[in-house]
């Protein structure tokens, strides 16, 4: 028998209690099936709620937990094919852009800016990870780089950056976020564009970096039809990103893609790496109680 909706709510946020201190304040809250519920999810930026569903409609139960709870609660219909703003539910509207903390780091989030509020909260981990292996200096090339959130955390731990993503508008919140942590986006790059094609570039220009990140989209098209399939492409960014590495660098590699088992993603990310490449899986972060969608691999070349 399943227990009542707000007693599920209460147990799930007080197991995550402890990950919400001064340095961070974004995490999820609530992790479907993990937590009891299938299909729901909720997630927390600066004590403002986003509560995610695969139904297009919210249950009488879940909608009367969320006009109590007393927070601004925005909701967001899981839905590939219809990516919206999250509608507001409950508690004072969120109008404007705000900051959220991961880390001690500083994040702009936004409730209008489409199916993704500005953070992909189940990195924080592999966040912390690039942080701690940079040293001052480093070359760190964060592809697929959306708001910049990899960015940030490298430039935080010293590195020099380059930000690489189609969208202009993400680039330029990018830079938004390196200065909202006092860093001058001037002493990092951005390039807008393909990462193929850049990667490409870079390798004719023998241009090397000390660590990439590919947190690709599952499926994508460039501008000239050429279909990019997470399951069956993979290797071609891994391929190329070798070619671009310092000896001792390193490749951050991630999918959510739920086709693949963590042995697919293994062998399709490095099956074409040289023999002395070494990679290891990296766990999904602690709250993150339900289906483990997200692979992730550490590659030390």
């Amino acid at each position: 028998m399943q227990k009542p909706i707000s007693q599920l709510f209460h147990t799930a946020i007080a197991k995550r209690k402890h990950l919400i201190d001064a340095d961070t304040n974004a995490v999820r809250l609530f992790d479907g099936i993990g937590d009891g519920l299938a299909d729901v999810f909720l997630e927390c930026f600066a004590d403002r709620w986003v509560l995610s569903t695969r139904d297009s409609t919210i249950s009488n139960d879940l909608k009367a937990f969320f006009l109590k709870c007393g927070k601004t609660v925005y909701w967001k219909r899981l839905d590939q094919n219809q990516k919206t703003d999250p509608t507001h539910l409950a508690g004072p509207e969120q109008n404007e852009p705000f900051i959220a903390r991961e880390s001690g780091i500083n994040y702009e989030i936004s409730f209008q800016s489409g199916y993704s509020q500005g953070i992909f909260l189940d990195q924080r981990e592999n966040r912390k990870r690039v942080r701690a292996r940079v040293s001052s200096g480093d070359r760190v090339l964060n592809t697929f780089a959306y708001t910049g959130a990899f960015s940030v955390s490298a430039a935080m731990g010293g590195a020099i950056t380059s930000t690489l993503d189609l969208s202009q508008p993400y680039l330029d919140t990018a830079k938004s976020n390196l200065a909202k942590n006092e860093i001058d986006p001037a002493d990092h790059f951005f390039c807008k564009g393909d990462t193929f094609h850049w990667l490409k570039r870079f390798v004719k220009q023998g241009r090397k970096f000390d660590g990439i990140i590919f947190d690709p989209p599952t499926f994508s098209r460039d501008d000239k039809g050429k279909v990019f399939r997470v399951e069956k492409d993979f290797h071609r960014l891994t391929n190329l990103a070798v070619q671009c590495i310092n000896p001792g660098g390193w490749i951050l590699a991630s999918t959510n893609c739920r086709k693949m088992s963590d042995m697919d993603f293994v062998h399709e990310a490095t099956s074409k790496l040289p023999r002395s490449c070494k990679a290891r899986s990296i766990p999904m972060p602690e709250e993150y109680t339900g289906e483990r969608y997200l692979k992730t691999l550490w590659i030390d070349c």
